[in-house]
């Protein structure tokens, strides 16, 4: 019977904790214009339109791409949920040192969560030789169906 007890309460947070990562989730697709370069990870891409997916729902990559196809990239993502209200709209934000942005959150509409951009070591070394807090600045974006 102890043993029982034991497993109940395991298995009782198990769906909880499912839930957590569904949250963060881009069901279809985000959508966005940049109107300059900017890096996602790594990866130097320049202005235009692009389109962010998550491939895999059980894992914490988002698929950052040009509408055209010729740059793309995978960047992790971490589940910021410590927001209290619903976001009123879907839209992408940047960090930028001195004149370098760095893809930084992604907030999609109705979800109190969002998905913030793990920092890349380029990114923590640009910011700590600006020396200064990052300026963040949203672009908005919209939701889009699957293609």
């Amino acid at each position: 019977m102890n043993i029982l007890k034991k497993l109940i309460v395991p298995m009782g947070l198990l769906p909880l904790l499912c839930a957590i990562s569904t949250m963060a989730q881009i069901t279809n697709a985000v959508t966005f214009v940049a109107p300059s370069a900017f890096y996602a990870g790594n990866a130097k891409m320049p202005a235009g339109s692009y389109r962010v997916t998550q491939p895999d729902p059980d894992t914490d990559l988002l698929l950052v791409e040009d509408t055209n196809g010729s740059h793309s990239v995978f960047v992790e993502f971490n589940v910021d949920s410590s927001g209290t209200t619903l976001h009123t709209q879907t839209d992408v934000t940047f960090n930028k040192y001195r004149n370098v942005e760095f893809l930084s959150t992604i907030s999609v509409q109705g979800r109190k969560s969002e998905m913030q951009i793990v920092p890349s070591k380029f990114e923590e070394h640009t910011a700590k030789a600006a020396a200064a807090a990052a300026e963040k600045h949203s672009l908005s974006a919209r939701n889009a169906g699957p293609q």
